[in-house]
């Protein structure tokens, strides 16, 4: 048999290889708790998180009771990794009304907070800031009949907050999102929302037939190529719709995504007579560029 010594270190091998994997267990809630969490900042449950393609993610975390925000607004969010994490601007996804709380995400490699965030599972932490602002909101916009919502990228997360909110049809009769991106796989994310909201219910019955999705791609070859201030440009935004061009005195437009297509469409629109508005001055469009990093 084996000597008394030997079985005493078998048996600590054997406890030693529980306890690595009991601390290997415990290291995602280690992970969590390792540094405090800063004063004045929520933090939250990771409740799901969906990947779309290796550069686009979502995820919803668990909502502040105390937490109000408008639909359409950005909050900063962050990790429990440092002793002064990183804050990132991030629009709020989901509506209102919702008791969680939704956001679309890029995958940045070497991003300071989405090279670790977008490696979140459920259950983990996720730090948010009490405050939530931004320029997307319908009380920045006087009412009209059509609501056009100009997105690229994942900036259309906080058009996905506004589709899903009640007050958008109270104020506009028609709502058209556009969405482009490089290649297909990156548009699923805007086509299951939009496919999503006649089973709302809430809201489903007030989009029947109301919300059209115009979607295009810069890289990949799809049914509709280009970026969309050239195809609002050149008119086939319209006539691919069948609808009549921008009027300052029917439309309101909402512009969210890259610096370059901010500017373009921005122009675009003031030259047709659209006026910048906030929530001192509402008036015919309205601006924000999707953050990342």
């Amino acid at each position: 048999g084996l000597t008394a010594s030997a079985r005493r270190d078998r048996s600590r091998d054997v406890l030693a290889g529980i306890f690595a994997r009991m601390t290997s267990a415990l290291a995602s809630d280690e992970r969590a708790v390792q540094f405090p969490i800063p004063a004045g900042v929520h933090a939250e449950k990771v409740v799901s998180v969906r990947h779309y393609t290796d550069r686009l993610f979502s995820f919803r975390i668990t909502r502040p009771q105390s937490f109000r925000f408008r639909s359409g607004e950005f909050v900063m969010i962050g990790l429990p990794n440092a002793e002064k994490p990183v804050f990132r601007a991030y629009s709020v996804a989901s509506p209102a009304w919702d008791e969680e709380l939704e956001f679309f995400s890029i995958k940045v490699p070497d991003g300071p907070l989405t090279q670790h965030l977008q490696k979140i599972q459920p259950g983990d932490t996720v730090l948010m800031r009490q405050k939530s602002t931004g320029t997307l909101v319908l009380d920045a916009l006087t009412p009209a009949k059509r609501l056009f919502m100009i997105s690229t990228g994942t900036g259309i997360a906080p058009f996905a907050s506004l589709l899903r909110d009640p007050d958008t049809y109270e104020k506009f009769e028609q709502v058209y999102l556009t969405h482009t991106c490089r290649d297909r796989a990156e548009l699923a994310y805007g086509q299951e929302l939009v496919a999503a909201l006649k089973d709302d219910p809430l809201i489903g019955e007030l989009t029947e037939g109301r919300v059209t999705l115009y979607n295009s791609t810069t890289r990949e070859e799809s049914p509709c190529m280009g970026r969309i201030t050239a195809l609002i440009g050149s008119g086939k935004f319209y006539s691919d719709l069948g609808i009549e061009p921008f009027n300052p005195e029917t439309d309101r437009v909402m512009i969210c995504g890259s610096m370059e297509m901010l500017r373009d469409v921005k122009e675009l629109v003031e030259g047709l007579g659209f006026v910048e508005g906030s929530l001192s001055a509402p008036a015919s469009f309205v601006v924000e560029r999707a953050f990342v990093g």
